[in-house]
């Protein structure tokens, strides 16, 4: 992929699952990305960029940036961005959309390496809270029940319709403490942490039914720092 002998001073990531997943779903992930407002990443983004994100370095690895609305909202901050994905296609859509960034196909399971020291990581990601439950209705306190476990990983499939566009996310689920672990493991020290509660925009888009993630976290966003 062409950055095997070079490192980064920032990384941002979130998960993925694995390249057939995104493969089947890539043009269906376009649309749903892409529609204005559409999905929670419009609602919450802001608290990622200005509680979590470091300042622009030299260089930033977007790591699994898919059809790249993280790595264009990134380079507005004045990043200099190299955006990498396991799926071709949504590679493909991200050039069409950025015809000057650098967009490469790969699965960098080595950040620790890739990072200069003192260099940071930046997640973002649904919380493990959320993944592991559901509300039991759309009433602003329905209880959240957790009918499984919160422990362990766990494959995720679902499949999800909204105005018009449906698409199917597949993954795993992960609790804090494997993030955390994984993390000790190479070498990074947890700088920060942030569990954002639904923001004023999201609350007016989603209406009453958003007010549930004002008490359960949708999101989990870490800052790491390269020791």
């Amino acid at each position: 992929m062409g950055l095997r002998n070079r490192s980064a001073p920032h990384v941002t990531i979130c998960p993925v699952g694995s390249r057939e997943d995104w493969e089947s779903e890539a043009e269906r992930w376009v649309e749903w990305a892409r529609a204005p407002g559409h999905d929670a990443y419009w609602y919450y983004r802001e608290s990622f960029f200005d509680e979590i994100l470091p300042p622009p370095g030299r260089q930033t690895l977007e790591l699994g940036c898919g059809e790249g609305r993280v790595a264009r909202d990134l380079v507005a901050r004045a990043h200099r961005i190299v955006g990498i994905d396991i799926s071709s296609s949504l590679l493909r859509h991200a050039k069409e959309a950025d015809a000057t960034g650098r967009y490469v196909i790969g699965d960098v399971g080595e950040i620790g390496r890739v990072l200069e020291p003192g260099s940071r990581l930046a997640i973002s990601v649904t919380h493990p809270l959320s993944d592991s439950g559901r509300f039991s209705g759309r009433e602003p306190d329905a209880p959240f029940v957790i009918e499984g476990s919160y422990l362990g990983t766990r494959r995720f499939e679902g499949t999800f319709e909204r105005n018009g566009l449906t698409m199917t996310f597949r993954g795993w689920c992960h609790p804090l403490e494997e993030y955390v672990r994984a993390l000790e493991d190479a070498g990074l020290v947890v700088e920060r942490v942030r569990e954002p509660a639904a923001s004023d925009a999201a609350l007016a888009a989603g209406g009453v039914s958003e007010r549930r993630w004002s008490r359960i976290p949708m999101f989990l966003q870490l800052l790491a720092r390269k020791g």
